[in-house]
């Protein structure tokens, strides 16, 4: 039965829209987990294009549950993590331009720059995740940075257009959760999940916490955030 994670970064993106201090995600963290939700997920980008240095500096003072800081391997981010000191740091891929996270880690062409950073949040106490695919190759090569998870990406999963391939790509997350599990990876898994999809992905043996964000924050527009996250809670588990 996994957990919850609930990534809060879009109610940062409504309070830039305006450019003004409201809603305010520290605000919603503390309702998130009023809701029973397991942990609070942020992603402190580059460009700050919603979470800022601020929010995550409050944020750990607040979560009470778990903080997961998803976060890019460059120099000026790892070092805010490593003063701050979240339960936990998902290393992630960043392109400026694009929407949201489009893939996993290409932790195998990138893996002495991972593995440097892995060993710096080792030694600060913090806990690391490598976002990846749910690959093979990119699993292996996970296990030898020293990373204690890996949080498999469900895009393809989510982004199916036939039942086929869906199925096939559930197959994959199934098969790649097994091998984690058998290099001693814990496993998390998240991305595009929402409340028509998820329950495949919660059935899976050996996955952690499901992280998920613009579907609950989607649905609290229209009924509440403390309700969309106990709607989650109950479809997983």
């Amino acid at each position: 039965m996994p957990k919850l994670g609930v990534n809060i970064d879009h109610i940062a993106t409504l309070r830039q829209a305006r450019k003004i201090d409201e809603p305010d995600p520290v605000y919603a963290a503390v309702l998130v987990q009023l809701a029973g939700a397991d942990g609070i997920v942020v992603h402190l980008r580059e460009d700050r294009r919603h979470i800022n240095d601020r929010d995550v500096r409050l944020l750990k003072e607040v979560v009470q549950t778990k903080l997961d800081l998803e976060m890019s391997i460059v120099d000026e981010i790892v070092n805010i993590a490593l003063e701050i000191k979240p339960d936990m740091v998902t290393l992630v891929p960043e392109k400026r331009q694009e929407l949201t996270t489009e893939g996993g880690l290409d932790v195998v062409k990138n893996f002495k720059e991972i593995k440097s950073v892995v060993n710096k949040m080792k030694k600060a106490g913090i806990i690391t995740s490598l976002f990846v695919d749910p690959e093979s190759e990119q699993i292996r090569a996970s296990k030898k940075t020293g990373a204690e998870f890996i949080e498999i990406h469900t895009g393809k999963y989510c982004d199916a257009k036939t039942e086929k391939e869906q199925l096939t790509e559930l197959d994959k997350v199934r098969i790649s959760t097994k091998e984690a599990l058998s290099l001693s990876l814990r496993v998390n898994a998240g991305h595009g999940l929402n409340y028509k999809n998820v329950v495949p992905i919660a059935r899976i043996q050996g996955i952690e916490e499901l992280n998920i964000g613009h579907s609950i924050i989607g649905r609290a527009v229209l009924v509440g955030l403390e309700r969309a996250v106990r709607e989650m809670i109950k479809l997983i588990r």
